[in-house]
């Protein structure tokens, strides 16, 4: 494979940042034509303690019962929103969040006109490796992606957690490796493989954590994504509509062919998946 020189996202090419409201922002909303007159700003709200969980987080499941029944109690269940951004970068981050149905992006920023997302957590990690780290400050934009719930500890909590519970810092010490081997993976893949490829793997990324075959994502949006032009996303979604492997639609995309997208990707997808199965536990996935 050739490699390929990416090119930063104009300033035309990326969202707006809106002002900030109580504890989230409005971001690129996957659901809207990136208007700015359809974007939103929106609070976490919060769920009842007695509402089951979408989905489990794999975390937490695997702590012991007296650990996973401490920390939830300490916990609040709250429902993320797409679009909204939890944390931005170069700020203090206040809260851990384990999702259970809901996935968020970490974008680092390049400058003014650009950003990358370099992974993606749902129900099988944790956002807030910051303060695992006994560091303040993330230098990662959160941006969720898809919607659903979350279990939010405050970071103080969360610490004295991590001191009561040597297999809670265990896993997660686990995790945080995993992250930083997709992030490097990351930056492998965009140096050496084309968008389409990216593309692929970035759908089974998103299709593994969403809850069905279709959800919205613009193509700007991608290009956000991917650290792309958006006429490098519009070529490569067209080649994997003509190949069957997905439709697309305004605002959204279904996939049709999961195996032929698995057949597409490039190899980093599997070898993030078999980090983590070797180091985390497998995971079953679609």
């Amino acid at each position: 494979m050739n490699p390929i020189d990416v090119e930063p996202i104009v300033a035309a090419d990326r969202p707006r940042r809106i002002r900030q409201r109580h504890r989230s922002i409005a971001a690129p909303h996957p659901s809207a034509s990136m208007r700015p007159s359809a974007r939103r700003t929106r609070k976490e709200s919060a769920m009842p303690r007695t509402r089951p969980a979408i989905a489990t987080n794999r975390l937490l499941a695997a702590l012991s019962k007296p650990d996973q029944r401490r920390l939830l109690a300490q916990c609040d269940l709250v429902e993320l929103v797409a679009g909204d951004v939890l944390h931005e970068a170069g700020t203090a981050m206040r809260h851990v969040y384990f999702p259970v149905g809901s996935f968020i992006s970490l974008v680092t920023p390049l400058d003014a006109c650009a950003g990358l997302e370099v992974t993606l957590v749902g129900s099988e990690g944790m956002v807030g490796d910051c303060v695992l780290l006994d560091v303040p400050v993330s230098p990662l934009r959160h941006l969720v992606q898809g919607s659903g719930g979350a279990w939010r500890l405050p970071a103080t909590a969360f610490r004295r957690e991590l001191v009561r519970s040597p297999a809670l810092r265990r896993r997660l010490d686990r995790n945080a490796y995993v992250k930083m081997h997709q992030i490097a993976q990351t930056a492998a893949c965009i140096r050496y493989h084309v968008v389409e490829e990216r593309l692929a793997r970035w759908l089974l990324m998103r299709h593994d954590r969403a809850l069905g075959d279709e959800f919205q994502a613009t193509h700007e949006f991608l290009a956000y994504m991917l650290g792309v032009r958006r006429v490098g996303i519009t070529q490569a979604a067209t080649s994997l509509q003509k190949q069957s492997l997905i439709s697309y639609f305004r605002g959204g995309i279904t996939i049709l062919d999961r195996r032929g997208l698995e057949a597409l990707s490039c190899a980093c997808y599997f070898a993030g998946n078999d980090l983590y199965d070797r180091t985390l536990g497998r995971v079953s996935r679609r």
